[in-house]
């Protein structure tokens, strides 16, 4: 009987570890498309809003980038954050003239801080938000609003393509994981609504920006939104934004356990209206977002159910198990490629997400954040 609990035990946080990324695309793939219905009409206007924190070197690049959208769009509404910066990012923003609006925080207050204070002043029909080493391509305003012409849709999510994935074993594991998300997000706005937004690029009607407390994570809060107000919430594949990966297993982890505390205390205020949520919202929030906080640990459940079963068959076999897992592991967090370093970053990452989600459980949290050195 015991043999048996372990396995059932076994098994299932196999299954759940395996959810996200197996059972629940194919469930998508299933599901019926919702299509989208234009109407003619003139495209709204657009306010384009990110917030910086000691992103100088980053600058140049995102600067020309803005100009030139800006170029396409005269229209366009540019705004900035500067969250205290000690280098020379406020000044640079400034440089070019009128290109952007830069509003100058009192010191440290965090990026929801800053996107609110620019949300606040912006005046576009449309809010785009961004991140402050994204850029954007050519035509990606102009694919975002035409979304727009359908008066359902609330929000629209452009696709973010990482570059530099050849640098780690970090760098890979993350474009990977990256790109299976960018799947995941695709059958979902085919089925109906996307289940929240990363702040590389998307988009909301102004009218439907809510209110909510520094303490969340803005891009998840301000972009569900569009869902409490029964609006769809979509991807588009052809609202293309680049970001450079982050290619350090320190400034990667420390980045998933911010963005995983941040992320719990988001789930615990947006709680009341999440349980309001039609059916399928729910299903899909709980598949992308709860269980996939929970891998590191379903994995550990896993690790301990099968090293009891193996103890129980025979203590050599429990011994020889876990000395080879042991070997295995000094070799792989010390391998800077190849499959064994990947399947060590994939273990870190499940790691600082629980720690993030843990973190956040007993009432900590992170408001402020400073940009990787590894990008």
């Amino acid at each position: 009987m015991v043999d048996l609990i372990l396995v059932l035990i076994l098994l299932l946080s196999l299954a759940a570890v395996a959810w996200p990324f197996l059972f629940y695309p194919l469930i998508l793939r299933a599901l019926p498309a919702k299509t989208e219905q234009p109407l003619p009409g003139t495209a709204p206007t657009a306010s384009l809003l990110f917030c910086a924190y000691n992103e100088a070197a980053a600058m140049p690049e995102k600067l020309a980038n803005l100009a030139m959208l800006k170029a396409r769009h005269p229209g366009l509404e540019i705004w900035a954050f500067d969250d205290g910066s000690s280098d020379d990012t406020a000044a640079l923003i400034e440089g070019p003239g009128d290109l952007v609006t830069l509003i100058r925080g009192p010191g440290r207050s965090g990026k929801a801080h800053g996107m609110k204070q620019l949300a606040a002043r912006a005046c576009g029909d449309v809010l785009i938000f961004t991140d402050a080493n994204v850029l954007l391509d050519a035509d990606a305003v102009d694919n975002l609003l035409a979304r727009y012409a359908d008066p359902e849709i609330g929000g629209v999510l452009g696709s973010l393509h990482y570059v530099g994935e050849d640098e780690s074993a970090t760098a890979s594991v993350g474009s990977l994981y990256w790109r299976m998300e960018e799947r995941l997000k695709d059958e979902e706005s085919r089925t109906g609504n996307v289940l929240g937004a990363d702040g590389s690029i998307f988009s909301i009607r102004r009218s439907l920006y809510p209110d909510f407390p520094d303490s969340v994570l803005d891009d998840l809060t301000v972009s569900m939104a569009v869902i409490f107000a029964g609006r769809r919430l979509v991807k588009a594949k052809d609202v293309i934004a680049r970001e450079r990966l982050v290619a350090a297993r320190g400034d990667e982890y420390r980045r998933k356990v911010r963005i995983a505390a941040r992320a719990w205390h988001t789930h615990s205020h947006l709680r009341p209206q999440l349980r309001r949520m039609k059916a399928l919202d729910r299903f899909k929030y709980a598949s992308r977002k709860i269980i996939r906080w929970f891998g590191g640990l379903f994995i550990l459940t896993g690790g301990v159910a099968a090293a009891a079963l193996a103890w129980r068959i025979s203590p050599l076999l429990f011994g020889a198990a876990l000395l080879a897992a042991v070997l295995l592991a000094g070799i792989a967090f010390r391998a800077r490629g190849g499959l064994l370093a990947a399947l060590a970053d994939i273990l870190i990452a499940y790691a600082a997400t629980l720690q993030g989600v843990m973190k956040a459980m007993r009432g900590r949290t992170v408001t402020i954040w400073n940009p990787a050195k590894s990008r």
